[in-house]
């Protein structure tokens, strides 16, 4: 079974944002893009688009509120830029943004919300904290999301990737899945991650957990859907 609703992407045209996209033309299901730029969306994706666009920032409740709108999921792929000293600090989009989007988005109707988070955020001496603290401020996005979301009539999934790395395409991989950060490093394609966030929207198993995932040895896959049952019954 695959999803039926309008998906909004926010995050678009990040590198894993761009690999979302990819994966919901892939499986043909509708989608609008929430993003900075109009114009590097454009440019990476053609003119196609230009009826699916929000021009904004999440840090902006009326462009949220226009963005969601008709939107029936969103996933969430955006991240402050914890190295470049001109960006919002991780408070400001790692916490605030992702706080805001998502109760924004709940309010105004989207049912499910799909959130892509980081390795590790349960430690606060884990290294990445020493910038901004943005480990710690995603844990705080990741816990409203699952306030709000975890209500009866919503639903959302929550994914926590080891490093981020561009290599390969999806499914090309054995995944290593765990739920309670347990998992201590690893590095994963963005690739898997966008079709982790994508496969989530119609895995009922995926619903209302959140996930740990890095990648294995080479081994292709047909989808990510045993990875969240084998993780779902864990006690």
């Amino acid at each position: 079974m695959q999803y039926s609703g309008t998906v909004l992407v926010a995050g678009a045209t990040g590198r894993t944002g761009q690999w979302v996209v990819k994966r919901l033309q892939h499986y043909g299901i509708d989608y609008r893009l929430f993003v900075r730029s109009g114009e590097k969306a454009l440019e990476l994706f053609g003119p196609e688009v230009v009826d699916r666009l929000t021009i904004g920032s999440i840090e902006s409740e009326s462009d949220i509120d226009a963005a969601v709108k008709n939107a029936d999921a969103v996933i969430c792929a955006v991240g402050g830029n914890v190295m470049d000293p001109e960006s919002p600090p991780p408070s400001a989009i790692d916490r605030d943004g992702v706080v805001r989007f998502a109760s924004r988005s709940k309010k105004l109707g989207v049912k499910r919300f799909i959130l892509v988070s980081s390795l590790a955020v349960t430690k606060p001496d884990h290294p990445l904290n020493k910038y901004g603290n943005v480990l710690t401020m995603k844990l705080e996005g990741e816990n409203e999301v699952r306030r709000l979301y975890g209500e009866q009539g919503f639903g959302y999934t929550i994914l926590r990737p080891g490093g981020l790395i561009d290599e390969d395409g999806p499914l090309q991989h054995a995944i290593l899945f765990d739920k309670g950060d347990r998992i201590e490093t690893g590095t994963i394609n963005r690739s898997d991650v966008a079709e982790a966030a994508v496969e989530a929207l119609w895995i009922s198993e995926a619903r209302n957990l959140t996930f740990e995932l890095i990648q294995q040895e080479a081994a292709p896959r047909e989808s990510f859907e045993h990875y969240y049952k084998q993780v779902a019954l864990k006690q």
